[in-house]
């Protein structure tokens, strides 16, 4: 049977400088002060200075991945898909000339109290200026609520709003996009339409009426577009007068442009019973002069001519025949209908 070996006990010195020479003395035993301790009571992961493929394929897809989210940001910067928030004092209002003309009150409530409850839910749209500030393009009426509520309460939460920064080709693409803007959300009135047509014939962003239509309503029909075209009479040559223009209806509009291009005299007649109103008209009273001043006696019926036949079209509108002629007349015929029949001789 084979001896056991005696075991020592280790030895503590076994790391000192100097060994122990002093054969008397006992070593003190090992004990767990020997051992580096550890705040978090677990030893750290040691990275070798030669890192395995594993660590060199996390860092490049790190590296990888901020790059793509650095690039996206200054895309959706550029191309102004990125939210900011801007200080109400950074934004003209007047940059373009506004197609809305005015608010009505109680939406204008409905849309502050929304504002205050809810917060903005749609940033409106702005493009950088040359002064350093922003120029509104679209969203007048969510600009307006937030200054408002700002002045009402003095709340720090209404003294910004929320935008995108928007980069149009041209003059006539910010148009575009302020008429559209509104067509969706808050449609305009025929009269406010037109008002913008002439406006940016004059302002020089199309050369002409055509231009204009085109470019601002393209999206419209072609029966829309008539309708704002034949506004435009009513808009040149009455709209300074008026208190309420964005009140005309459309019937009441087609009919003031057929009597202001047929009379001449119908202008200064409207004018003088509008000055008659004094300096604070009400919606109805203009009304009541627009719809009084078209009232006057029919004109007499035209003989028929020898071997001519007419023909009701309909209410207000014939079309009568004779050898070599056709001519179409009656109360009903609008300029509306008009352009109608022009554009359908052009095919």
């Amino acid at each position: 049977m084979a001896k056991r070996k005696r075991l020592t006990p280790p030895r503590g010195d076994y790391l000192a400088e100097e060994p122990v020479t002093d054969a008397g003395s006992m070593p003190p035993l090992e004990t767990k002060a020997l051992f580096p301790t550890y705040p978090q009571g677990v030893a750290p992961k040691m990275r070798s200075p030669s890192p395995p493929i594993a660590h060199v394929a996390g860092d490049a897809a790190t590296s990888a991945a901020l790059a793509e989210v650095t690039a996206e940001f200054h895309s959706a910067r550029a191309e102004g898909r990125m939210v900011q928030s801007l200080q109400l004092d950074q934004i003209e209002s007047s940059y373009l000339v506004r197609d809305r003309l005015v608010a009505d009150d109680e939406d204008m409530a409905a849309l502050r109290a929304s504002l205050s409850a809810r917060g903005q839910q749609t940033p409106i749209e702005v493009v950088a200026t040359e002064q350093g500030g922003y120029g509104l393009i679209s969203g007048w009426r969510r600009l307006t609520a937030l200054t408002q509520l700002y002045k009402e309460t003095g709340d720090a939460r209404f003294s910004t709003v929320l935008a995108l920064v928007r980069r149009p080709i041209d003059a006539a693409d910010a148009y575009v996009a302020m008429v559209e803007e509104n067509e969706i959300r808050v449609g305009l009135s025929y009269f406010e339409r037109a008002r913008i047509v002439s406006r940016a014939v004059e302002e020089g962003v199309y050369v002409d009426t055509k231009s204009a239509l085109n470019g601002l309503f393209g999206n419209g029909s072609r029966a829309k577009r008539s309708k704002i075209k034949s506004f435009l009479p009513v808009v040149e040559q009455l709209g300074p007068y008026l208190s309420y223009p964005a009140g005309i209806g459309e019937r009441l509009g087609l009919a003031l442009s057929q009597k202001l291009q047929a009379d001449e005299a119908f202008k200064s007649d409207v004018v003088e019973a509008l000055n008659k109103l004094g300096n604070a008209p009400t919606l109805e009273a203009e009304q009541d002069i627009l719809a009084a001043a078209l009232e006057t006696p029919k004109a007499p019926k035209i003989a028929k001519q020898a071997g001519g036949k007419r023909e009701e079209l309909s209410p207000g509108l014939w079309l009568e025949r004779s050898a070599k002629t056709i001519t179409i007349g009656g109360e009903e015929l609008t300029p509306e209908i008009e352009e109608r029949i022009r554009a359908a001789l052009k095919l």
